[in-house]
């Protein structure tokens, strides 16, 4: 049997991810994946047989967690074009880029909310072929048709994974009616969907429609959801309208992506029910920064003008009333680039008004918990799983820090060091 390997990580500014104080002169503990004691250096014992890392007054955190992003592989902004005319190969190609930026950057476990690409490269992160962050994946995700998942530009038998001739990143799930939308979860789960993505309402990037538009009903969603729970996996919805946002709490879903028009009685829904709210104003800021330059169509960039004031109103309001929240940037790669994430906790900071310590919780257990994995990560506590990254910089002073990669000296993954640029450690 081989031995565990013990590391112990001392004189840091310890951030545990639970929202309390942070510890200076910490010291984190690491046995083999698992992190065994954390603490003052005065609370905690470092074994005899330690390999001790002098972290020199550098603060420690928890991996930090994207709840709701996309690894597609895209580099263009163009996404009616890009996915037809690039073949399928290459966007596993620069997927797997995109998994090194993100585990470089200090994010340690990815949400993501629909792609093929991403759900069978979880599978090579897993053994170990390639680096990158956990990866938690929804796979094919499910919308009616004439939904935000029915890509309206393209023939309706290239959508639907099952029937399309063209594999594109963008495929998923077309189902309409109870039975039809049973069936479909199902295929997700078939494929390996670690959660079940739906499209509650219209959105943004869809052509067509618009994010005010209910879509699935309350049945459908309910059908789905109870696929999900009898296989012990949960639902996240793109949800953007109030009718479609309170739709799907009522139908059981665990996950809000975008809540962009959240009124007062679906926030006391959210609350009521412990469903997490990630906003994602990551990709709206990029797209108004940068979208007409790489090629986002102009249906997509004026929907994103339009709803954009009052989706940070309204976010602004849930945070205000409690609604718990966690970071997500809804990003696919090219001008919405991966590596780059942490741009969610500036924003929380920035728009929301989120003190520092807020942002970091909303990124580690919040975000833990949007991807149903809050029993095992998203905070430095016993027992959990050893993700945790050093950061050269105190990120309760200036979030900013978390942006820079460079910052980012040390990234462990379940107790492996996958980046380390620690000097002189021990």
């Amino acid at each position: 049997m081989k031995e565990e390997k013990i590391l112990a990580f001392v004189n840091a500014r310890v951030i545990d991810g639970t929202g309390k104080p942070p510890i200076e002169k910490g010291v984190v503990v690491v046995k083999g994946n698992v992190i065994v004691d954390v603490g003052s250096d005065a609370s905690v014992e470092i074994p005899e047989d330690a390999k001790v890392i002098d972290v020199k007054g550098k603060t420690i955190m928890p991996g930090l967690i994207d709840a709701h992003l996309h690894i597609i592989g895209m580099r263009t902004g163009d996404f009616v074009k890009e996915p037809i005319i690039t073949p399928f190969g290459v966007f596993f190609a620069r997927a797997v880029k995109d998994l090194e930026a993100l585990i470089n950057a200090g994010f340690t476990t990815i949400g993501d909310a629909g792609s093929i690409v991403a759900l069978h490269l979880k599978y090579a992160v897993n053994e170990g072929t390639i680096v990158g962050p956990r990866i938690v994946a929804a796979g094919l995700p499910l919308s009616q048709t004439f939904g935000h998942g029915d890509t309206h530009y393209l023939p309706i038998e290239w959508v639907d994974y099952r029937t399309t001739k063209k594999f594109t990143p963008l495929a998923g799930l077309i189902c309409d009616g109870v039975d039809e939308c049973r069936k479909a979860a199902r295929y997700a789960l078939r494929e390996g969907a670690d959660y079940i993505k739906i499209m509650a309402t219209g959105g943004v990037l869809s052509e067509k429609d618009r994010p005010e538009y209910r879509q699935f009903t309350l049945d459908e969603i309910k059908a789905i959801v109870d696929e999900a729970r009898a296989a012990g996996r949960f639902v996240h919805a793109h949800a953007q309208g109030s009718e479609g946002i309170k739709n799907a709490i009522i139908g059981g879903v665990k996950v809000i992506a975008h809540g962009i028009f959240i009124d007062e009685e679906g926030m006391e829904m959210a609350k009521e029910r412990n469903v997490i709210v990630v906003p994602t104003f990551s990709i709206v800021e990029k797209l108004l920064q940068v979208g007409a330059k790489v090629g986002v169509p102009e249906w997509g960039l004026r929907k994103a003008e339009e709803v954009h004031k009052e989706h940070l109103e309204n976010i602004r309001k849930a945070y205000r009333a409690g609604v718990k929240i966690a970071t997500g940037t809804d990003f696919a790669g090219g001008p919405f680039k991966h590596g780059e994430n942490a741009m969610e906790l500036k924003l929380f900071v920035e728009k929301l008004g989120m003190k520092p310590i807020e942002a970091i919780v909303a990124a580690t257990k919040n975000g833990a918990e949007a991807v149903g994995l809050k029993d095992r990560i998203g905070t430095l506590e016993k027992g959990k799983l050893a993700d945790l990254i050093v950061i050269d910089g105190n990120p309760l002073a200036d979030i900013n820090v978390l942006l820079d990669t460079n910052k980012v000296l040390l990234v462990m993954k379940e107790g492996n060091i996958v980046k380390n640029l620690i000097k002189n450690e021990g």
